[in-house]
């Protein structure tokens, strides 16, 4: 086992919800956190300045397409990717493994890697999992993942146990390339919906030793209810004085119940990627702004919410905003849906600190009309 980076402040009585904090060479980090989501070295319609007002503290980067464009080296050489986005805070780079999975036709995964061809241009390119530390050593993300096999939903168990192995195997050698203890490197549980394959798993990254650990392999087209059994169970069996990361979940009521069954850190793209479609996330559910009864609609997106945009803007100007399809729009949108995701978040690290996450929970479903079936 490695020295923790986590510090664990408080924990719900109620359920598995615990407030925490995770320190890296960019700083702390105060958990259960939301990442934003800066695939490219950018975190998509708003500046570093404005993550850091609406108070987005860590953000992730993406390693396959950074491997790709602009490549690693050139970002080591222009100082690395917190001088090269203008971001101080603590960055987390995920190891490529899901952008693989999700160009499967494009990609041949074996014992030595994953070779695939570019999205971009059809190069032929590969990933060994040696690659995968070596290129986020490069970028200098303060929290780095190993490369792993993602397993698709359905998948039989005789699938299942090729892939989680092979992450078991490509997770050891992520551990023997990693030369800068600075960064911290995450191992990611695999063992698709057979809960024993995920003990399984758990039980070899904790012989390796990482400095934190990740649910993989879940959202990927599996039920909800299944999703979240699995998350429960999984985080369970995880070393409680490590960090737990849900990898790319998710929805506003995702991250209320994964918290409340033990999980630190969430990414996902849905908040900025939902505004600039025009969907947009508030107290009371999700808008969608252009609906024709906003045209002339004075109220702000969501009349309890402090952020820039609520306190300056009307529904009837950011739906005139997006129906022109002027820029201005997905700007101010995302700077919206990310503060109301971050906000979140402190809500909830308030009420654990308080030991009222029951009560918070109650009164997040409790404002949405049709959910006060999830009321526990």
């Amino acid at each position: 086992m490695t020295d923790s980076p986590f510090t664990l402040h408080s924990r719900s009585s109620q359920c598995a919800a615990r407030r925490g904090e995770v320190r890296t060479a960019h700083g702390a980090i105060q958990t259960p956190v939301f990442m934003p989501v800066g695939t490219q070295a950018t975190v998509k319609g708003i500046t570093p300045e404005n993550l850091k007002e609406l108070g987005a503290r860590i953000i992730l980067g993406n390693t396959y397409h950074l491997f790709i464009r602009p490549g690693h080296e050139l970002i080591r050489n222009l100082g690395g990717l917190h001088k090269f986005m203008n971001w101080d805070g603590p960055i987390l780079t995920d190891s490529g493994g899901f952008q693989i999975f999700s160009l499967s036709d494009l990609a041949r995964i074996t014992e030595e890697g994953a070779a695939f061809k570019s999205h971009l241009d059809g190069s032929d390119l590969f990933l060994s999992p040696e690659d995968a530390v070596a290129v986020q050593e490069a970028l200098g993300s303060d929290i780095m993942m190993c490369l792993d096999t993602c397993i698709p939903y359905p998948a039989s168990r005789e699938e299942t146990v090729k892939g989680t192995e092979l992450t078991g195997r490509w997770a050891r050698r992520c551990r023997a390339a990693h030369t800068n203890r600075e960064q911290l490197l995450f191992g990611i549980v695999q063992g698709g919906m057979y809960e024993n394959l995920r003990g399984r798993a758990i039980d070899e990254l904790v012989g390796i030793g990482f400095d934190g650990y990740a649910l993989g392999g879940l959202s990927v087209g599996e039920p909800h209810e299944l999703m979240m059994d699995i998350t429960e169970h999984t985080a369970a069996l995880m070393p409680q004085n490590y960090p737990i990361y849900l990898m790319g979940v998710g929805t506003p009521e995702d991250l209320i119940e994964a918290v409340w069954r033990g999980v630190d850190m969430f990414d996902c793209v849905m908040p900025t990627r939902n505004a600039r479609n025009g969907m947009l996330f508030t107290s009371e559910g999700r808008l969608v702004i252009k609906n024709a009864r906003f045209r002339d609609d004075p109220r702000p997106i969501d009349e309890s919410c402090d952020c820039y945009v609520c306190r300056h803007y009307s529904r009837a100007y950011l739906r005139h905003l997006y129906m022109a399809r002027e820029i201005l729009s997905s700007h101010l949108n995302t700077i919206h849906n990310l503060h109301y995701f971050v906000n979140l978040m402190a809500g909830m690290r308030k009420a654990i600190e308080e030991d009222r996450f029951a009560e918070f929970r109650r009164d997040f479903y409790g404002r949405r009309p049709g959910r006060q079936d999830k009321i526990a």
